[in-house]
């Protein structure tokens, strides 16, 4: 059993804000999954669990609000008699460019309230994380963590998300280590006003019909979208 919490706030003024991209991962992931709609709340969780191509998976949106998401966690390992080390951490960084992913196996909190809490209320910082850039913050770290992607950050959302429930699946089936060599690699597209390449070219914006050409085909570009 393979327990995945995602950092987050409850309620619908956060849903779509930077500090909340960990629950933005696990809602990728419960959809791959066909899990969406049936998670359950409990643990001052909202949880879903199932079997997912081979993992036994535990998604967990602690609903206690960041600066005690250390409460959840402690009863979620309680209830399901995991150890520390078979749990992964997924939150928001400001320290790292937006779309930069980082494994990480242990260590402080880095600063982010979240991972405080959790380290305090186990009294142990042995746990894996998956740190999700989400951009320098400027003069005002809270109103940046709290606040939404501007445009060229949305249109690469999707992407973001995908790569990072990517990142967790890695982590699921060969540990922190093979994945953080992997996927610390990881380096999101340029946005589309950052582009060079003109419509038709590879990695180039899309064209007046929506299709964009990449490395490996021509894609029909989605519209961005932020996991509810």
């Amino acid at each position: 059993m393979k327990i995945v919490v995602g950092l987050g706030n409850p309620g619908v003024q956060y849903e779509k804000t930077r500090h909340n991209i960990g629950w933005m991962v696990l809602d990728r992931l419960a959809d791959r999954a066909g899990w969406a709609g049936h998670g359950r709340t409990r643990d001052a969780s909202s949880v879903v669990q199932g079997r997912y191509r081979g993992l036994d998976l535990v998604l967990v949106k602690p609903l206690t609000y960041m600066n005690e998401s250390g409460l959840a966690v402690r009863k979620v390992l309680a209830r399901e008699h995991a150890p520390m080390n078979e749990m992964l951490v997924v939150v928001d960084d400001f320290s790292l460019p937006y779309g930069k992913l980082r494994f990480r196996e242990g260590g402080s909190a880095g600063g982010h309230n979240g991972l405080k809490s959790i380290i305090e209320e186990m009294r142990n910082e042995q746990f894996s994380r998956l740190r999700v850039g989400i951009g320098e913050p400027g003069d005002n770290a809270i109103d940046h963590v709290l606040s939404q992607f501007n445009r060229g950050e949305k249109s690469r959302l999707t992407e973001l998300l995908d790569a990072a429930a990517d990142a967790v699946e890695a982590w699921a089936r060969e540990g922190t280590n093979k994945a953080a060599n992997h996927f610390n690699a990881f380096e999101l597209r340029p946005s589309d006003d950052e582009r060079a390449a003109p419509p038709g070219e590879v990695d180039g914006p899309p064209g007046a019909d929506g299709i964009r050409r990449t490395r490996t085909g021509w894609r029909k570009q989605k519209p961005p979208e932020v996991a509810e």
